[in-house]
């Protein structure tokens, strides 16, 4: 007895040389999408780096003024009236102002330096005097016989009462002078100094394949809308509305629980994994040298984990609606699902606990979460039949 045969397509107004055409379309147009994002990522491939390469930056900034302010030697702040050596060397100074209306005192920094080859430095007077006279000593003491009578008048009040100045908190400033260095060997050490604080290439064509690389990730990151669109287009053509209304709804929520992971992993796990990690460099006394193709590489394969894993509620709900699991096993095993959470936490972190603890703490609250999907969601799925009429 022969079987009775059915085409797929049997039931549909279209052949299935016209789905194979409406596909092309669709495809063609996600492509062209596509490559009109490519080219205006690849316009604007400087912003793209710049604004994947800032953790690391700003890591590599906050490691490198931790080590310098760290060597200020003692008493350099009463001595040249400067609280760090890079505030004598970059032209950096903060004062107190205070607020008229208020009377409130606030911190404001202030350029010191006009240009990057000049350095104003404060020496105390007393000192200056003494490497005058020694450079020039006929000279110096003709110069300074008169003013010598215009300041003799204040030093003997501050000099002649030691007991006041001892029984009082407040030390009276050092007098200085402030005096203009002007070198290019100025401006070649800042620019070497601010050098070391950035990620580095190893070889000639590095940064220019890291630019187009960084382009072509986001013009495909930021055309994926246009894209899943044309894919949809194509799908939902052949699904009943009760299944298009799961995934408007699934579909959606797992596009936002994506971009949540991603953004928590960029804006709040970086900056403690980078300075938990460069940490290391300073106790072992190592000068850290970020490759900007590894950062590159870490920068983008981190956030997608994290958006990945943020998709734990929706697995949960998926696994309850094909019966695997219950809402009821979900709750009695909730000391091994965190348990399993700890792992996969530690397996797709880096090997340190503050990024394992910034990972894990999130998707147990996300477990608790996929419990209250499985009792708030519907009892049907998309794979019931479709009532008869």
């Amino acid at each position: 007895m022969n079987r009775p045969t059915k085409d797929l397509f049997d039931d549909t107004s279209m052949s299935f040389g016209e789905h194979l055409e409406i596909l092309r379309v669709h495809l063609i147009k996600a492509i062209i999408g596509a490559v009109i994002a490519i080219v205006i990522c690849l316009l604007n491939g400087t912003k793209l780096v710049d604004f994947i390469r800032r953790p690391i930056d700003q890591a590599l900034a906050k490691y490198g003024e931790v080590k310098v302010d760290d060597d200020v030697p003692d008493g350099f702040k009463e001595k040249w009236g400067l609280d760090t050596f890079s505030e004598l060397v970059f032209g950096k100074a903060k004062k107190t102002e205070i607020d008229e209306e208020t009377g409130e005192e606030y911190v404001v920094e202030e350029e010191i330096v006009p240009h990057p080859d000049l350095v104003k430095v404060k020496i105390p007077v007393d000192e200056l005097e003494n490497a005058l006279r020694k450079a020039s000593p006929g000279s110096f003491t003709q110069v300074e016989t008169t003013p010598k009578t215009d300041e003799a008048e204040e030093p003997p009040t501050t000099q002649d009462s030691p007991t006041e100045a001892d029984d009082s908190t407040v030390v009276p400033p050092q007098k200085t002078v402030t005096l203009t260095l002007q070198a290019i060997e100025f401006a070649q050490f800042q620019a070497t100094v601010e050098q070391s604080r950035r990620a580095v290439t190893l070889n000639v064509q590095e940064a220019f394949l890291t630019y187009i690389k960084v382009s072509l990730i986001a013009g495909l990151v930021f055309s994926s809308p246009w894209i899943f669109f044309q894919v949809w287009q194509f799908v939902a053509a052949g699904l009943y509305p009760h299944e298009r209304k799961y995934i408007h709804l699934y579909g959606s929520l797992s596009l936002g629980l994506f971009l949540v992971g991603a953004a928590f992993c960029f804006y709040a796990v970086f900056p403690f994994v980078l300075n938990f990690l460069l940490k290391f460099n300073s106790t072992l006394d190592i000068s850290p040298q970020i490759r900007i193709s590894e950062w590159i590489s870490f920068a983008v394969m981190l956030p997608l984990m994290f958006g990945v894993s943020f998709q734990l509620p929706l697995v949960m709900l998926f696994l309850e609606r094909i019966s695997i699991f219950q809402a009821q096993q979900y709750k009695e095993q909730r000391r091994m699902a965190v348990l399993a959470i700890a792992v996969i936490s530690m397996l797709l972190t880096p090997a340190d606990p503050m990024s394992m603890l910034l990972m894990m703490i999130p998707l147990i609250f996300l477990y608790e979460l996929g419990i209250k999907l499985c009792k708030w969601a519907p009892a049907a799925t998309p794979f019931d039949a479709e009532p008869a009429v």
